[in-house]
């Protein structure tokens, strides 16, 4: 059995996906690299079967129909044989010496029969433009280089949410939770994120700056013109991490409390953007989303819209829209994302 599995989903991906690939074969033999080509209609194929061919022992290639991230991600989770498993998106890439130094500690956990189900470390915005990489890190929110529970996290600031970006879960957990990501939807990593933590009963935290999170093409999902575009999949996602648990049935109540949190950033991005679109249609979407909240749970409902987050994202009248678009744009300033 591989160490780790990483799937790279590829759509269209032959001008950058020879650096996500390169960086991943720095992690030797115990790695297995899904490279799933989701559709291309240029070269990605042609350039996955090359480095299969190079490196039979540790890169296949998997083409499929179109089916977006998600599906492609569902396919390389299916097709993987790794302890666990990372995606990493084609136009990223990771640092070669933190993947050697992730790789030699989950040896050594393995071998001292304490594998984690989870296994955290940070990335790194690699922001077009910008002077300064923002370095997305738990210090104080987790414990550092032990294995811990849910009970034994700290404080999360706003800028520490646990991402895709983040995340080495164990394979057989994904698999056994069921987790399977909708077709032709934007921004599914956060349900990929999500919908496992309650599963997970151990974690391990290196302080390792391991993903580089290229920001700044003008087509990225995460474009701020983009998403605005997209806000109906955004919200297709919010409501299915609404239905995916019942957090106050979540026994570990600082887990209970993170994903509640987390469900709030969810709720505010989805309301940010349909307060930003401006239209009376996408306002009213806005009142939809928070009332199918409140109709789902109650409990969650007034838990979330009595936080700072849910609070600001109700303030009434074009006043109330005005704060919610500065607020953001501070954010944005501050934290450099999009």
């Amino acid at each position: 059995m591989k160490l780790l599995t990483a799937a790279v989903p590829c759509y269209n991906s032959a001008e950058y996906m020879h650096h996500a690939i390169d960086t991943l074969l720095s992690g030797g033999d115990c790695m297995e690299i899904i490279v799933v080509n989701d559709g291309s209609k240029d070269d990605t194929e042609k350039i996955g079967l090359e480095y299969q061919e190079r490196y039979p022992d540790i890169v296949r290639v998997i083409s499929q129909e179109n089916g977006g991230h998600g599906e492609a991600v569902n396919t390389g989770l299916a097709n993987a044989n790794g302890l666990y498993f990372k995606v990493l998106d084609s136009d990223d890439w990771v640092n070669e010496k933190a993947l050697q130094e992730v790789i030699a500690k989950l040896k050594e956990l393995i071998a001292d029969g304490n594998s984690p189900d989870l296994f955290l470390v940070n990335y790194v915005y690699e922001k077009v433009g910008a002077k300064r990489k923002k370095v997305i890190n738990y210090k104080g929110a987790l414990p550092r280089d032990e294995v811990f529970t849910w009970d034994d996290m700290m404080h999360f600031r706003i800028d520490q949410n646990i991402l895709m970006h983040s995340t080495i879960y164990r394979t057989k957990l994904l698999k056994d939770c069921g987790i399977k990501l909708p077709k032709h939807t934007f921004y599914v990593d956060n349900i990929f994120v999500y919908q496992p933590l309650p599963y997970v009963k151990t974690l391990y935290y290196m302080d390792a700056n391991l993903y580089r999170y290229f920001i700044g093409r003008e087509d990225q999902s995460v474009n701020e013109k983009v998403m605005v575009g997209r806000v109906d999949q955004q919200i297709r996602v919010t409501k299915i991490m609404i239905e995916s648990h019942d957090l106050m049935s979540i026994r570990s109540r600082k887990l209970r409390n993170y994903m509640i949190k987390y469900l709030s950033m969810m709720m505010a991005v989805s309301s940010v953007l349909l307060i930003k679109e401006g239209s009376d249609e996408s306002l009213t979407k806005k009142e939809e989303l928070w009332n199918y909240l409140k109709n789902y749970d109650k409990r969650i409902y007034k838990k979330i819209k009595s936080h700072i987050l849910g609070r600001s994202m109700n303030l009434p009248g074009k006043f109330g829209r005005r704060v919610v678009e500065v607020g953001y744009n501070i954010a944005r300033k501050i934290y450099g994302f999009n």
